[in-house]
């Protein structure tokens, strides 16, 4: 029989149902999240058919695994909020219903504690269009208490799944996947780090047993807060699993009356892992992100890597004319332009032009880079501080932590917490910005920080929307030694980021593929590199090189004085390419597919009205077997016919090794979908460190 008291709740949209339930006026529990469930389902059955029988050795009833796990019930679990009162006692709500608030997408539902006078909300909205639910938590106090840990609401892990993958990485080596088995205990990351960091990306994907890239139940959650996080992934001793996510512990360093998580964002698919990849791809690109201007993504060209700290002003002229000519569309000043930069050992903070690089100021060279038709961006790094600047000689207690600290880079943060901080780089920023005509920040954040403090990252918050309200115009890309702060806290005031500061292909390739579950090509900045990549000492192909980068945000990190001929030429060619298509790339899905060959890490973009795709098929290494083995695609109209064409014969296989006819050497195919997806187009034969580009079209 139900209990009188029983309350549930259901979120919809046309790919997932999420069904919250509670009795007795306790926090609910998500007793269903899957693919849709019929309208008349019986919620007040689903509840008493999710809850687990009762054996020997075990408490009368089974604790509840609900959205905030109470340890004032006997959760034997990790509970979902642990805090002291001000003289240090913990304090153990137990919280109770108190109202809730439906709208046709958005369910708010709010708890009291009457002994504690603390009032926790949780907050969940759907998109139909995305398919990303969005979770956060509230909680509030009469009396300042202090937080050690809050997480957003709390989902349970899917029983039938043997393993968890999420992400961790390194500098020049982000975001890279690991595949964790559920076993009894806990799966505990947390990044300390002040940032959202290389080594702890906050997402998170539960695949179901079967699932692929293409096909299978998978769970994928992303946590938007860029300050460092901590996720709990736990099995309990009875079988239930748990996921919570929230900022890392203690990060709180000031008693206070309310606190929220950032918010968590879900999502279910039943085709894979690509469906949530795309479902993250849509909901950042279309809801997060706030373009700075409606143009189309330009071409990007950085100087960083063709002249360091060596800025001439008639070498970078003759730099900008040589990248205009190949296809650039904005030219983007890098370190080294301000105060007495001549290595990373000074004047950051001192955000004035450098009068001995730049005797006219930077006029000269703007005024250069507008007549090859490029707008200019410039690099800065608002948060951070030298030792040796004048700002650190005026205010060392400006700087975050304590006077001995271990230096990042020669460096130390900037207490981003404190007013006058902000407005001090305020100040500076919006001067460059008002004299000068950018269009374009490069925003970097080169160290981590001493201790993780929110505040922190909440002062940067700060600045960030002050410079973006009152510069509209100018975009901003995040930067932390490449891909150190990735998450939807920091694209909510950013428009691009900057994936690794490899410029290495063949480790772009891998990086691109997986950060593919996460991030759209309209925010992956990829940039050709040089010949030889400064970071890993690697040699490749130009050809290589910008297919890999049309891959996503295109741009150029070279000198491009280094040219020869042919390598202008296969610039060129790809660049044009790129522009050509980036209308309907822009918006397109990435869908990675399951390759045969584990060689071959190939992937589809599928434009958003299924009218048109292109495959990028690059060979990380040699195969094991001699023939490629053919390539199945994915998401396309079953009987509908496509003409598909391999577009960079002329830079693929070398004639005296690829010696067969394949078809797709000499011309174009038509087949249907179904071909396609179930027999799979093979490619002609192809060295490693390599990319096979095709075209298709719904016909």
């Amino acid at each position: 029989m139900i209990d009188e008291t029983f309350q549930a709740w259901r979120l919809d949209d046309v790919r997932q149902t999420l069904v919250l339930a509670a009795r007795r006026t306790r926090l609910p529990e998500v007793v269903y999240w899957g693919p849709p469930l019929p309208k008349g389902e019986d919620l007040g059955t689903l509840y008493h058919a999710y809850a687990l029988d009762v054996t020997g050795g075990m408490l009368d009833e089974n604790p509840d695994l609900s959205i905030l796990p109470e340890a004032s019930r006997t959760f034997p679990g990790q509970p979902g909020l642990i805090l002291r009162a001000q003289d240090g006692s913990p304090l153990l709500p137990k919280f109770c219903f108190d109202g809730a608030d439906e709208t046709d997408d958005t369910l708010t539902l709010h708890y009291k504690d009457d002994d504690t006078n603390l009032r926790y909300t949780a907050r969940f909205q759907t998109d139909p269009d995305t398919r990303i639910i969005t979770a956060k938590a509230f909680l509030d106090s009469d009396d300042p208490v202090h937080l050690h840990w809050l997480s957003a609401p709390v989902i349970p892990g899917p029983q039938l799944s043997d393993e968890m993958i999420d992400v961790a990485g390194r500098w020049t080596g982000e975001f890279q996947l690991n595949r964790t088995a559920w076993s009894p205990g806990m799966r505990y990351r947390e990044n300390r780090t002040g940032r959202t960091g290389h080594e702890h990306f906050p997402g998170l994907i539960v695949p179901c047993r079967g699932a692929t890239n293409t096909q299978g139940h998978a769970y994928a959650f992303h946590y938007g807060w860029s300050g460092g996080h901590k996720m709990i992934a736990e099995e309990l001793p009875d079988g239930r699993r748990q996921i919570q996510f929230g900022h890392a512990a203690r990060m709180e360093v000031n008693a206070a009356k309310h606190f929220e998580s950032a918010s968590l964002y879900l999502t279910f698919s039943d085709d894979g892992l690509n469906g949530c990849a795309v479902a993250f791809q849509r909901h950042l690109r279309d809801r997060i992100i706030t373009p700075a201007n409606d143009k189309p993504r330009p071409v990007h060209y950085n100087c960083w890597e063709a002249v360091y700290f060596d800025h001439k002003l008639d070498i970078l002229q003759d730099i900008a004319t040589r990248a205009a000519k190949l296809g650039a569309e904005r030219f983007v000043l890098d370190d080294g332009w301000f105060g007495q930069r001549d290595d990373d050992t000074t004047s950051l903070s001192d955000w004035q032009v450098d009068p001995r690089k730049y005797p006219d100021g930077l006029g000269p060279l703007i005024d250069h880079v507008h007549g090859e038709g490029m707008t200019f961006g410039i690099w800065f790094e608002p948060e951070m501080i030298n030792e040796d600047s004048d700002l650190h000689r005026a205010h060392p207690d400006w700087a975050l932590g304590s006077e001995d600290q271990t230096l990042g880079r020669q460096q130390k943060a900037l207490n981003m917490g404190l007013p006058e901080v902000r407005d001090f780089v305020y100040d500076r920023m919006a001067a460059i910005l008002t004299e000068y005509p950018i269009d374009y920040i490069k925003w970097d954040h080169n160290r981590v920080l001493p201790a993780p403090d929110a505040d922190q990252t909440r002062g940067s918050y700060a600045l960030l929307d002050r410079l973006r309200e009152d510069f509209p115009h100018v975009e901003i890309e995040s930067c932390a030694s490449g891909g150190g702060r990735i998450d939807f806290g920091i694209m909510k005031r950013t428009q691009r980021v900057w994936l690794s500061d490899s410029n290495d292909a063949l480790e772009r390739l891998k990086m691109q593929h997986n950060a593919a579950l996460f991030l759209p090509m309209s925010v992956t900045g990829s940039h050709v590199g040089p010949r030889k990549c400064h970071t890993s000492g690697r040699i490749l192909d130009i050809s290589f090189r910008a297919w890999v980068a049309a891959q996503r945000h295109m741009g150029f990190e070279m000198d491009p004085r280094e040219l020869n001929e042919h390598e202008e030429a296969v610039l060129k060619d790809v660049t044009s390419w790129w522009k050509h298509n980036r209308d309907w790339l822009i918006p397109a899905d990435i869908l990675r597919l399951d390759s045969a060959d584990p060689a071959v890490i190939a992937e589809q973009q599928l434009s958003r009205d299924g009218s048109k795709f292109v495959i990028f098929a690059g060979k990380a290494e040699t195969s094991d077997q001699i023939a490629p083995r053919p390539l199945r695609l994915t998401r396309l109209f079953h009987h509908a016919t496509y003409r598909v064409r391999l577009i960079n014969r002329e830079s693929g296989a070398p004639a005296t090794l690829s010696r067969g006819t394949p078809v797709l050497k000499e011309k174009a195919i038509e087949v249907s979908g179904a071909w396609l997806m179930t027999q799979g187009v093979t490619l002609p034969w192809s060295f490693p460190e390599s990319m096979w580009v095709l075209e298709g079209e719904r016909l």
